[in-house]
């Protein structure tokens, strides 16, 4: 797989891709901090309303950007992006208003709305040998999964040794980082003016995940995802902000949360691929969903009570951290298994606006629920939703396998 890295033009991408990822994770704890800057109490909304916007800026400006950038080149809408970026960040400096930050959120997003599947149409045209091209997708995933897991840890280091202010500036060296990436490759194309539209694939994908018991399986199990990441993102700085210091010391209760969030996640990827030799994809996705139903409603339980202390909270989130690993690591897995190859983009854009949806669900319940009727409330309703599509998945699994069952 890493021999794709010989390729000097996809070696310099895939250092733009990373250096992009880092710096939208990172950016994504500074957002939470500067809403609690601007926002206090009301911090969980802020948020809640931000990531809201940023899911929704980029489903919807990605189809529209990707059809009006068509035959444009490639190396100046990626330096377009990244130049846009970098100067989005480093004005969240100066952002004191809800609405500042919404704007930014928009701007940004856009941004990267461009910038993906620009990035995502160049790899074949770089890469035109199938082997080599497929090397370098899966290359490419294995950066999205590790950037999952690496960047609260890595935000979390940094928030507990710099101000806030810095993180917006490291996130911006990042974007730089990756600029840089973009012109050292020297890519010299355009983008695809033919092709099929998004929305067609997209109509045939939610077809596709529709009619295949594993991916309907996998689109209601990414609701545990999201519930998770709503929790985490979302309340982890309202749980932090009641510890004593408030706004001015949220920081270091916030990194260690993630720390240790991200240490629980690391954990099950690592012995996943040991795991999975002995145990089913289903076997373990089920168990990582029981297992988030059982912590969000601890977390509720807690929180309808004294309230959950930075001990409590650590343990609890790495727990769900590894939970989360658990559900989310090996569903690319049921995809290439059960799928067709050549119907595998099309599920995969489906997948990923189904699983957005998720999150324009959770962030909402997590945020506005938890300002309307308290943390504690809110987040025993993202754990009876998480329990809901558990059942229906389950149902579902055991009624696709009953024919099968009943022929042997």
């Amino acid at each position: 797989m890493v021999s794709v890295l010989r390729d000097r033009r996809f070696a310099a991408l895939f250092a733009s891709q990373v250096a992009s990822l880092l710096g939208t994770g990172i950016l994504t704890v500074a957002i939470a901090l500067l809403a609690a800057r601007i926002a206090g109490d009301d911090a969980g909304v802020v948020l809640s309303i931000a990531l809201t916007i940023r899911i929704a800026t980029y489903v919807v400006i990605s189809p529209i950007a990707t059809a009006l950038l068509a035959g444009r080149s490639s190396r100046a809408i990626l330096v377009g992006a990244d130049a846009v970026r970098i100067v989005v960040a480093l004005s969240l400096v100066f952002v004191t208003e809800a609405w500042q930050l919404y704007a930014a959120i928009v701007l940004l997003q856009t941004a990267s709305a461009v910038f993906t599947p620009t990035f995502q149409a160049a790899i074949p045209e770089v890469l035109p040998d199938e082997n080599d091209f497929t090397a370098a997708q899966s290359l490419s995933r294995l950066a999205y999964d590790l950037e999952s897991l690496v960047s609260p840890l890595l935000a979390a280091a940094l928030v507990t040794l710099l101000p806030t202010s810095w993180l917006f500036a490291i996130t911006a060296v990042g974007f730089a980082a990756s600029l840089g990436a973009v012109l050292l490759s020297r890519l010299a194309l355009r983008t695809p003016v033919t092709g099929e539209p998004f929305t067609t694939r997209l109509v045939r994908g939610v077809r596709l995940i529709g009619s295949i018991e594993s991916t309907r399986f996998l689109a209601l199990l990414d609701a545990a995802v999201a519930a998770v990441y709503a929790t985490v993102l979302v309340n982890t700085v309202v749980i932090a902000l009641r510890f004593d210091g408030g706004v001015d010391e949220v920081a270091t209760p916030l990194g260690i949360a993630l720390a240790l969030f991200g240490v629980g996640s690391i954990a099950v990827a690592l012995v996943l691929p040991a795991l999975l030799r002995r145990v089913t994809d289903r076997a373990v996705m089920t168990s990582g969903a029981v297992a988030i139903v059982v912590i969000l409603t601890v977390v509720a339980l807690i929180e309808s009570g004294r309230g959950l202390g930075l001990i409590a909270l650590g343990v609890l989130w790495m727990l769900l951290g590894a939970a989360s690993s658990a559900v989310s690591t090996p569903s690319a897995r049921l995809i290439r298994r059960d799928v067709a190859t050549a119907d595998r983009p099309a599920v995969f854009a489906a997948r990923f606006s189904t699983s957005h949806a998720w999150y324009a669900v959770a962030y909402p319940l997590a945020g506005v629920g938890g300002a309307l009727w308290g943390v504690a409330a809110a987040t025993g309703a993202l754990a009876a939703l998480t329990l809901v599509v558990l059942v229906g998945a389950v149902a579902g699994s055991r009624r696709a396998s009953a024919p099968h069952d009943s022929d042997g």
